[in-house]
């Protein structure tokens, strides 16, 4: 059940990091509510991971969650850089991600 809290604490992560632009600096009360809602659902659900999982582990997964589905979010909905190197890194981060994984203690029982 951690690694389900965890996919669900980095979806919400990524949910609020694309959402953060639109509140224009929490000074726009309607974006800023709903990427704070995000924000806390994102620390619970992490929080519910960390139960299982140990902390690192699930810290570098929730950041790399987080980070290749901003970017892809960027790529695809705001056209930022395809360059075959950067999209390189990303990979590379997907598979620290899946790594971590199979090597989790968690993941054996």
């Amino acid at each position: 059940m951690g690694w389900m809290y965890l996919l669900l604490a980095g979806s919400a992560e990524i949910i609020y990091a694309v959402a953060m632009p639109k509140t224009d600096g929490f000074t726009k009360l309607g974006p800023s509510l709903f990427c704070l809602f995000f924000i806390a659902a994102s620390m619970y659900l992490l929080s519910l991971a960390t139960r299982t999982i140990p902390i690192g582990t699930a810290y570098a997964v929730w950041v790399g969650i987080g980070a290749i589905g901003t970017a892809a979010y960027g790529v695809i909905a705001l056209g930022e850089d395809r360059s075959v190197l950067r999209l390189l890194c990303f990979v590379l981060i997907l598979a620290g991600i899946v790594g971590l994984k199979l090597l989790s203690s968690e993941a054996k029982s």
